[in-house]
């Protein structure tokens, strides 16, 4: 069983909403509470970059700032990002990164 597991992607149009989730089934709650928690994405041809941050501070990108909203559910292991009035450029693959792991990435298609 992978360490995370992510879901909730998909195409949508813009100013529609989608919400990812990022599940550590195999993960301690202990671990759970203290472990680094953010979204990633790579949009095509560009580099990885950091979308969202909640350990401590919670931390925006600022392209997504007012849009996006990053929480967790201790008890489901999960970590969400809640994504409101996307945009075109919001196409990217997603990636969670909880603790030293990494999901496998999944993919928002945003049409304009």
């Amino acid at each position: 069983q992978a360490h995370l597991v992510e879901s909730g992607g998909g195409l949508v149009r813009e100013g529609e909403s989608l919400t990812l989730s990022c599940k550590a089934p195999r993960m301690i709650l202990s671990t759970f509470w203290a472990a680094t928690k953010a979204w990633y994405r790579q949009p095509p041809g560009k580099q990885r970059e950091l979308v969202a941050s909640l350990t401590g501070d919670t931390i925006y990108a600022d392209s997504v700032k007012g849009r996006f909203t990053i929480s967790r559910d201790n008890n489901k292991r999960t970590v969400y990002l809640q994504m409101n009035n996307l945009k075109d450029a919001d196409t990217a693959v997603y990636y969670c990164n909880l603790h030293t792991y990494w999901g496998q990435g999944i993919q928002v298609t945003v049409s304009s």
